[in-house]
């Protein structure tokens, strides 16, 4: 089952990817690990505010690595703070906590899902400024954010899984 949602998943991601051919911008990144395209078709309106990309791909052999969820706490305790600006934070230093056990950065980021619980205008500021600090140049990831009445562990306020991208 896993196998047929996750080859449908990247064949619709391929189908999007390769459909889009007028962009609002396309800005490509390389580094020495991977080659992402980030596209904002003109026919959308333009997220880099709001923190995310339409669309990203890559024109790299490679494979891609699937992060689990990843929540606000901290060190190895786990500790959760009452604050939901503490776990945002804590969030994604855990995801580039994981991503660099394989040598690679939230650049090389093609997706991420975000899950807020008890979501609201205030909780999606504090998630947007977040992710600007962590992505100084804006070619941020293709980008979901689901609200949720609860996550695994009580008082977890805030969850973010990812799927990145290891050049061959």
């Amino acid at each position: 089952m896993r196998s047929i949602v996750f080859n449908l998943s990247t064949l619709c991601m391929g189908f999007l990817a390769f459909s889009q051919n007028t962009n609002h911008y396309k800005t490509k990144k390389t580094n020495n690990v991977a080659s992402v395209i980030h596209t904002n078709p003109k026919g959308l309106f333009d997220p880099t505010p709001f923190a995310f990309s339409h669309a990203t791909t890559n024109e790299v052999e490679g494979k891609y690595v699937f992060i689990s969820g990843q929540s606000g706490g901290e060190g190895l305790e786990h500790h959760l703070s009452k604050d939901f600006r503490t776990q945002v934070k804590f969030s994604l230093k855990n995801l580039e906590t994981a991503l660099a056990a394989y040598q690679l950065g939230v650049n090389d980021i093609l997706k991420i899902t975000i899950l807020i619980v008890d979501h609201d205008q205030e909780k999606l500021k504090i998630w947007t400024e977040e992710m600007h600090k962590v992505w100084k140049n804006n070619e941020f990831p293709a980008s979901t954010l689901i609200p949720v009445p609860r996550l695994a562990i009580d008082n977890m306020l805030i969850e973010v899984d990812a799927i990145a991208f290891i050049k061959k």
